[in-house]
């Protein structure tokens, strides 16, 4: 691996300054080599004309925004931050995601109380989406993951889900089993 490359790996996962030391240690090289290749990646920028830079503070180095890039930034920054996934989300989302499409209804049935909270902090969230609704009384809305679901928890697609334990599986199964008496004979499903 190039030096650069992993000198932008390291300074964009740390996110603040790091020192040229502590660098130097990582990447097993000496002190002067990674003055070197910071000033290569920050000619490099310069160049190509990104939306980031490679500052030099004292004897660190940080990845940051280029100042014509703060407006957008600023604006992106002022929207509020998400909070940590509860305990309830993560149970809520992880029923969507194996289940999906699927309701509040059917949600609240599995888990044992209601998770419209839930639910629509994982739509807020951007973790879930609404995919349309079924064709049953109430034409109840569907809930599927959405893109953000897959990249916050490194998937390319639903299908990599981790499979579940075989006796967690036919506890799910017959969960399903029960549900599927309790509803009507034929539900159709539009998307």
């Amino acid at each position: 691996m190039k030096v650069e490359a992993a000198l932008e790996g390291i300074l964009f996962t740390m996110g603040q300054s790091v020192e040229r030391s502590t660098l130097a240690q990582a990447l097993e090289i000496s002190e002067e080599e990674v003055e070197q290749a910071a000033l290569r990646l920050q000619e490099e920028y310069r160049r190509d004309e990104r939306g980031i830079q490679l500052i030099t503070l004292e004897n660190r180095y940080q990845l940051c925004t280029k100042r014509d890039c703060y407006e957008p930034l600023v604006r992106l920054a002022a929207r509020p931050r998400k909070p940590v996934l509860t305990n309830v989300m993560l149970e809520t989302l992880a029923i969507i995601a194996y289940r999906q499409p699927v309701t509040k209804m059917e949600i609240s049935r599995i888990r044992g109380v209601n998770s419209d909270h839930a639910v629509n902090r994982l739509v807020e969230y951007q973790l879930v989406c609404e995919a349309g609704r079924m064709d049953a009384p109430g034409r109840p809305i569907l809930f599927v993951t959405t893109e953000e679901f897959l990249r916050r928890f490194q998937l390319s697609s639903a299908e990599e889900l981790p499979d579940l334990k075989e006796e967690k599986l036919a506890e799910i199964l017959e969960e399903v089993e029960r549900e599927t008496a309790q509803m009507p004979e034929e539900v159709e499903v539009s998307v």
